[in-house]
């Protein structure tokens, strides 16, 4: 009787274990396809040679399309979501809330910066103007040491709780949602790859879907009620053993 109820709850866990995997995978590529981005464009601006600087700039550009930005949206979204799911949260402890800000910061000039500018140089390299600005450059190695950063966090998990902890610790999801949420990024990768341009629809959509259930869980929680079956699990309870992204 024993064996079998052990044997369920690892087979329960395994859901959350996977989407952990999944978050590491995704960080490690983000940060390998960031320093790769920083060689191509360190090559295009010290090249004397206009057809290396194009070559250089342009694949700069393809390696942020199809695959930096896929692995960017995948690392932060399972981050996120082993936040939302288990009883780590975003802001209970500071190593977890340092994570989620220097992530959105890094979503934002990843999107709205350094793509938009890194699109730019690659047209101007093939008009065979200017080599990419020192601040692609600049803004690149800080993406990379910033994913380093992170990954210390992550393995040193520094300082206290902050006051805004609860005393007890929160409901967690359950196996359901790590499932979604390990299948979310591989299909919106899979999109991508056909529509040319990362489409992380599903994994936004998930997400939200978690953010929701959380919200009920916390509110349920607080108020004494029971969390409705289904919600959690054996894998979900012991949710904290995640980390977050």
């Amino acid at each position: 009787m024993a064996n079998s109820r052990t044997s369920r709850s690892r087979t329960a866990q395994r859901p959350r274990q996977t989407l952990v995997w999944l978050h590491v995978l995704t960080s490690v590529g983000w940060m390998a396809q960031a320093l790769g981005l920083l060689t191509l464009l360190a090559v295009g601006f010290a090249s004397a040679d206009q057809d290396v600087r194009i070559a250089a700039t342009s694949m700069a550009h393809e390696l942020d399309t199809t695959l930096l930005a896929p692995m960017a949206n995948a690392s932060a979204f399972t981050g996120f979501v082993l936040s939302a799911a288990t009883a780590w949260g975003f802001f209970h402890h500071w190593w977890v809330l340092a994570k989620f800000a220097i992530t959105v910061v890094q979503l934002n000039l990843g999107i709205f910066v350094l793509s938009r500018n890194l699109g730019a140089a690659a047209a101007d390299a093939e008009a065979g103007l200017a080599a990419p600005p020192p601040g692609l450059l600049v803004g690149t190695a800080v993406m990379a040491s910033a994913i380093a950063f992170q990954a210390w966090l992550s393995v040193a998990k520094p300082w206290r709780r902050t006051p805004w902890a609860p005393q007890q610790r929160p409901p967690a999801a359950g196996s359901r949602v790590c499932v979604a949420a390990v299948a979310a990024p591989l299909i919106d990768m899979a999109l991508g790859v056909l529509m040319g341009f990362p489409m992380p629809l599903l994994e936004i959509a998930v997400l939200v879907v978690v953010l929701v259930s959380r919200t009920r869980r916390l509110r349920g929680a607080r108020e004494g009620r029971a969390v409705p079956t289904g919600v959690t699990s054996a894998a979900g309870r012991r949710g904290a053993g995640a980390t977050p992204g």
